[in-house]
């Protein structure tokens, strides 16, 4: 299924645990650091607006090109429950409306995606390589300065960008069943 940001609560409502989408858009790349701050009371930069928007948990690997503009070499997905004192706040202040990483997320994100209308989307791991020919241009870059290039927001174009909805807008979650499943299974052998 293929969406575009900006995302619409209706849209994101639609989607299910297990649906494959591609994402065309902006994304917004934030990680530990940018969480922290802006569950802190920090700002956004002038100018920049997540309403609709999706952060990805990623810390790209960035060069500049002989022309010296940005070239994201790498964009792999960053291990997502480091983020869980925060995503839920951060999806309400700020209308996200999708939060894309790795290895799923916990209660509080899963609440807040239920209120706000957002979901959390699976990147693969160890893909870093193939995920960045998904990612087109480097709009701008925030926070190079004070959190330096992992940390900072990268303002990335995307173009059919693949991910997996493990946590809907509806409050199911994939790694959840997961867990259950599993506990299940593991109960039985003892």
């Amino acid at each position: 299924m293929n969406i575009s940001t900006p995302l619409n609560e209706a849209a994101v409502r639609k989607l299910k645990v297990g649906d494959a989408v591609e994402i065309t858009g902006v994304v917004f790349t934030g990680r530990d650091a940018v969480h922290k701050y802006l569950a802190k009371g920090g700002e956004l930069p002038a100018g920049v607006s997540l309403t609709g928007g999706i952060i990805y948990h990623c810390g790209p690997v960035v060069i500049k090109d002989d022309a010296g503009n940005w070239k994201v070499t790498a964009a792999g997905p960053t291990t997502s429950i480091r983020e869980e004192p925060y995503q839920g706040d951060i999806i309400k202040k700020f209308g996200v409306r999708a939060v894309i990483g790795k290895g799923g997320m916990a209660d509080r994100t899963l609440a807040a995606c239920r209120e706000a209308g957002a979901v959390y989307l699976h990147a693969i791991g160890g893909a870093a390589q193939v995920l960045a020919e998904h990612i087109t241009k480097v709009r701008n870059v925030y926070f190079l300065e004070k959190f330096g290039s992992p940390e900072a927001i990268w303002e990335l174009d995307v173009v059919n960008f693949p991910a997996v909805v493990t946590m809907d807008a509806n409050g199911n979650s994939l790694h959840t069943e997961v867990f259950e499943r599993s506990q299940a299974e593991l109960a039985k052998r003892l």
